[in-house]
C-alpha cells in the first residue's frame, strides 16, 4: 500500500483545495486593504487566519484567472511574512536553516529556498533576496508565520550567542503591505507610474530593488510571483498601499483578483502550496525540488537534514511529486485526497487539483511511487468511487513567462 506522510494523509478537501480556508463568519485578521476590498466587491473569506477576497463581483474566478494570463491582475498578499535579517553574518545565519547559497548570491538577486528539519523535511518554502552583503529581505508563508519567526529568531539568537553580527526585524501587515501584480501587461502599466522606468527594464526575474512608484518613495519591487506569468511583488507602507493600488487600477488595464484565481494559476504553473503539496515529512528530493539544494550547500552539507537529503540525491527515493492531467470526455475534477491507482493497486495520492481554465483539462499534482513518475505513464484516479483515466505529465501545465535575463 502506498503511504503518504501523516500530514498529507489528513488533508481535508476544501473549496479550491485550501487547508486554510474557513467560512467568512469566522473572519480573520484584516490587512490594510480590507475596507478597499469590501468597497470593490470582494467576497471575503478567512484564509490562514486572514480576511482576504476569494473573488470580486465583477468577475468569476475563471474569468479572473484568464484575465491574469492575458492582461494582468492585482492580488493582496499582505498576509505573507516579510522579514529583514541584517549584519555581516546575516547570510551565514540564514544558510544555517535553509538550502540556498546566499553567501555567493549577487546583491539585488533572490532565490526560492526551503527551511528543513533534521530529517530533511520541508518546514516552509520562502524567497530570500540579498539586498546587499549585510541585509536580506525574506518573504515566507502566512500559514507558517509563527513557526518561521521562531526558526529565524532561534538562528539569530544562536549566532549572537557566539558573538556574531546579526539582527532580525519582522514587518507586520499593519505597518507594511505586499501586493502581487501579475500578467503580461504589468510591466507596461508599472512603467507609467515609475519615476525611472528604464531601471525597471533591467529588473529580471528574481531580482529586487527600490523604486519610486506612483509618487511613493522607497518602494521595494521584486520581479517574481505565484502565477507563472511575468509580474512583481511590491512591498509598500500600509498607509500608502490603497493609493498605490488605486493608481495601478487607474490605467484601466489591471483588475483586482482574489485567492480563487491565485490558486488555479499557481497549480497551472506547477507551484507548490505548503501544507498541501509539501510538508515537514516531505524532503526536497521527494517533492521534485532538488534544484533548491544549491551546489555549494551539497558540498558543505551543513543545512538541517543534509545527510538524509544528500543520500536521497545519490540513492533515490520511493515516492515523487508529479503532475497529472485527466483523460477522456468531461471527467469530474479530481481534488486533493483522491487516490491514484495502477493495475488495481493504490500507488499515490493527489495533493492539489482543479479544472484548468487555460488548458480546458482537469489537472492535478500529487505523489506516486518512484517507478511511475515518467511523463506519459497511465494511471487511474478514484473519484467518488469511480475510476477515471489520467496521465502523468510534465509541469508546468502552461508555459512559464518569467522575465529572465537574456543568455
Amino acid at each position: 500500500m502506498f503511504k503518504l506522510s501523516s500530514r498529507l494523509q489528513s488533508h481535508k478537501v476544501l473549496p479550491f483545495g485550501w487547508q486554510g480556508l474557513r467560512h467568512a463568519s469566522t473572519e480573520g485578521e484584516r490587512t490594510a486593504l480590507y475596507d478597499f476590498h469590501v468597497r470593490k466587491g470582494g467576497k471575503i473569506v478567512n484564509f490562514g487566519g486572514y480576511a482576504l477576497p476569494v473573488q470580486y463581483t465583477d468577475q468569476s474566478i475563471i474569468a479572473s484567472h484568464l484575465y491574469t494570463r492575458s492582461v494582468g491582475s492585482i492580488f493582496d498578499v499582505s498576509h505573507m511574512l516579510q522579514t529583514f535579517v541584517r549584519g555581516k553574518d546575516a547570510a551565514a545565519c540564514l544558510e544555517s536553516i535553509c538550502t540556498a547559497d546566499i553567501l555567493d548570491m549577487p546583491a539585488g538577486s533572490g532565490s526560492l529556498t526551503v527551511f528543513t528539519n533534521d530529517q530533511g523535511g520541508i518546514l516552509d518554502d520562502l524567497i530570500v533576496n540579498k539586498v546587499n552583503e549585510k541585509e536580506l529581505y525574506v518573504v515566507s508563508n502566512a500559514a507558517m508565520k509563527q513557526q518561521d519567526m521562531n526558526i529565524m529568531s532561534s538562528a539569530v539568537s544562536h549566532f549572537k550567542s557566539q558573538g556574531r553580527d546579526v539582527s532580525i526585524e519582522f514587518l507586520t501587515p499593519s505597518d507594511q503591505s505586499l501586493i502581487a501584480v501579475q500578467g503580461p501587461q504589468v510591466a507596461k502599466e508599472l512603467g507609467k507610474l515609475l519615476a525611472q522606468p528604464k531601471a525597471f527594464d533591467q529588473l529580471y526575474f528574481m531580482r529586487s530593488a527600490i523604486f519610486e512608484l506612483a509618487g511613493i518613495s522607497n518602494v521595494r519591487i521584486t520581479r517574481c510571483g505565484y502565477t507563472g506569468e511575468d509580474g512583481v511583488e511590491i512591498s509598500v507602507p500600509s498607509t500608502q498601499v490603497e493609493s498605490l493600488t488605486e493608481a495601478l487600477l487607474a490605467g484601466g488595464q489591471l483588475k483586482l483578483a482574489g485567492l480563487g484565481a491565485r490558486d488555479s494559476l499557481r497549480l497551472e504553473a506547477g507551484l507548490c502550496l505548503y501544507g498541501s503539496d509539501i510538508d515537514a515529512q516531505t524532503t526536497p528530493v521527494e517533492a521534485a525540488l532538488s534544484w533548491l539544494v544549491a551546489k555549494r550547500r551539497r558540498s558543505t552539507a551543513d543545512f538541517p537534514g543534509a545527510q538524509l537529503v544528500l543520500r536521497q540525491l545519490k540513492e533515490g527515493v520511493q515516492r515523487r511529486r508529479i503532475g497529472l492531467q485527466m483523460l477522456g470526455v468531461k471527467p469530474p475534477p479530481a481534488r486533493a485526497g483522491v487516490a491514484i491507482y495502477s493495475e488495481g493497486q493504490q500507488v499515490g495520492q493527489l495533493t492539489s487539483g482543479c479544472p484548468s481554465p487555460s488548458t480546458g483539462r482537469n489537472i492535478a499534482m500529487g505523489y506516486v511511487q518512484e517507478h511511475l513518475k515518467k511523463p506519459g505513464t497511465q494511471v487511474q484516479l478514484k473519484v467518488r468511487e469511480k475510476f477515471y483515466e489520467a496521465e502523468i505529465t510534465r509541469m508546468p501545465f502552461v508555459k512559464a513567462n518569467y522575465f529572465n535575463k537574456p543568455k
